[in-house]
């Protein structure tokens, strides 16, 4: 018997790099492997991913470390992709006013503020994450996005990662993307391990009986963790997914 039935991991900080730093193949190569048996011994938990990434980035992940049976969260909850209909599954709570709002921040920030070096993040359809070869100088603007969102009634939640910040619609999340997830799949919280690096990663650890992170996790999360590995990113969720197989 296994411990669990799924393992929800984010992606950045933990499965890859959170830098422009080459991911893993090979340790990719090992969850594939360990996602293989999942399905053809059923000795243990297939892994997917949660992550803020546009979805056809955590699809691709999905497919190279061979998760073929679960629904991956992409875009901080706005796509499920569903390997085994292939569907694309976007929030039903995400209305033609909210797309809207999206288009019209879009347009702000291409005219206020791509002038001084920001980009938007290529893919994403109802979020928007800006970046700056400035991180302190990126990081800055966040009270005056804050102030211009709810000056024009554009419902947006402005937060940040290592080198980003993220304006993503106010009533969506990673945490409304995993209930979607549980709610199509049957499964449930006593029978979840999640895994995460970032305080935007708590709301996996909501939603799991077992949580960890690697070793190179923000301290909020260590301080909520269950297990923390000895190793950073891929190499620690390896030794977690050991550690969780044996009871």
């Amino acid at each position: 018997m296994r411990n669990f039935d799924a393992v929800i991991s984010d992606i950045d900080g933990c499965l890859g790099p959170e830098s422009a730093a080459p991911v893993d193949a090979h340790a990719l190569a090992k969850l594939a492997d360990y996602n293989r048996l999942a399905v053809t011994v059923g000795d243990r938990p297939m892994i997917t991913v949660c992550s803020g990434r546009p979805q056809p980035y955590c699809e691709c992940l999905c497919r190279v470390i061979a998760n073929t049976q679960l629904p991956c969260i992409a875009e901080n909850g706005v796509w499920l992709y569903d390997p085994r209909t292939n569907q694309y599954l976007r929030d039903p709570s995400i209305l033609p006013e909210h797309m809207q709002a999206v288009a019209e921040a879009t347009r702000y920030i291409e005219l206020e503020l791509a002038p001084q070096g920001v980009v938007i993040q290529p893919g994403k359809t109802a979020s928007i994450s800006l970046w700056h070869p400035d991180t302190p100088r990126l990081k800055a603007i966040m009270p005056v996005l804050r102030e211009r969102f709810v000056a024009h009634g554009w419902p947006f939640r402005v937060s940040d990662t290592v080198a980003w910040i993220n304006c993503d619609l106010a009533h969506v999340s990673k945490a409304t993307g995993i209930a979607r997830m549980l709610e199509i799949t049957g499964l449930s919280k006593p029978r979840l391990a999640g895994i995460g690096d970032m305080p935007s990663d708590l709301a996996i650890r909501q939603h799991v009986a077992r949580f960890g992170c690697p070793s190179n996790a923000h301290a909020d999360i260590k301080a909520a963790a269950d297990d923390i590995a000895q190793h950073p990113e891929i190499e620690g969720i390896l030794e977690l997914l050991e550690a969780w197989r044996t009871p």
